[in-house]
Formats: C-alpha cells, sequence, structure tokens
C-alpha cells in the first residue's frame, strides 16, 4: 500500500517558490520517523536534498540546496514540506519524500537507509 503520498510538483518558472507536500496514511510514519527528500533528474542518479527528525529539532541539508531549501513537517497534519525560495533549472526532477526509523542524521542522506518511500513528483522548472 501507498504510506507516503507527494504532491505540489508541476510546471513552474524559474524564480518561482513552490512548496511540496508528502502526506503519510499512517501517522506513526511522520511523527515516529525521520522523513527525507531526494530527488532525481533525467539521466541522473538520486541525491539527497533535505531530512527531518521526528520532532522537528535537527534538519540536514545537501549542500546542492542549502539556502534556498527549507524542510518542515506537521505531524498534526501528516506531512512533511520542502519548499523552494527561489526555483532554478537544475532543480528539474522528480523528488520524492520517505521515511527512516534510524535516528541518527549521519545516515540521512543514504537512500537505501529509508523504509519507505513515496511514488515522486515531477518538478519541471522553466527558464
Amino acid at each position: 500500500q501507498v504510506q507516503l503520498v507527494e504532491s505540489g510538483g508541476g510546471l513552474v518558472q524559474a524564480g518561482d517558490f513552490l512548496r511540496l507536500s508528502c502526506t503519510a496514511s499512517r501517522p506513526s510514519l511522520i511523527s515516529n520517523y525521520a522523513m527525507g527528500w531526494f530527488r532525481q533528474a533525467a539521466g541522473k542518479e538520486r541525491e539527497f536534498v533535505a531530512a527531518i527528525n521526528w520532532s522537528g529539532s535537527s534538519v540536514l541539508y545537501a549542500d546542492s540546496v542549502k539556502g534556498r531549501f527549507t524542510i518542515a513537517r506537521d505531524d498534526a497534519k501528516n506531512s512533511v514540506y520542502l519548499e523552494v525560495d527561489s526555483l532554478k533549472s537544475e532543480d528539474t526532477a522528480v523528488y520524492y519524500c520517505a521515511a527512516t526509523t534510524l535516528r541518527r542524521s549521519q545516515v540521512w542522506s543514504l537512500p537505501h537507509e529509508y523504509d519507505y518511500w513515496g511514488q515522486g513528483t515531477q518538478v519541471t522548472v522553466s527558464s
């Protein structure tokens, strides 16, 4: 069954603000798990974007997105969000959210450490 569902992607203009949402069908996947965002551009490997711990007190960003991307969570809505202050063409990719039981931030950037994945939402940035 689908545990995580991403939404908010689409065709956007460079410089736009974008908010991606990831909603869990099972509340515990949000409230008791660290949540991460990954992206995969066409022809490229999947890369880590950002992650946030169960309480929201610890956040990790990839160097490539630091300063423009913000990850946040709202357990009351069973959701985690990824916000971008200014989109660039290089942000074009399929964005995935994922959940991991591992609480150490050292592993959050590793895709294979995540237990649950959404199906992804396409973000296409035009210049």
